[in-house]
């Protein structure tokens, strides 16, 4: 099983190299205004819940180092 290896692996490798000749498409990319498959909706949606938390978190630290007192 192991005695091969070596020729087993060239030869795979070999067969993964494209001739000279021929060159592969190059991929275009389409904008179609999605990022990570969200629409910029949902996005916004994302965004304004992560700052809602941010400012939530943020004011319950203050809070508990008793840098902010409530009235």
């Amino acid at each position: 099983m192991l005695d091969d290896l070596r020729n087993t692996a060239a030869s795979s490798y070999e067969e993964e190299i494209p001739p000279e000749g021929e060159k592969k498409p190059k991929r275009v990319k389409k904008s179609s205004g999605q990022f990570l498959g969200m629409s910029p909706a949902q996005r916004f949606v994302i965004v304004l819940m992560l700052f809602i938390l941010t400012c939530i978190l943020g004011s319950l630290c203050l809070l508990l180092t008793g840098k902010v007192v409530p009235f």
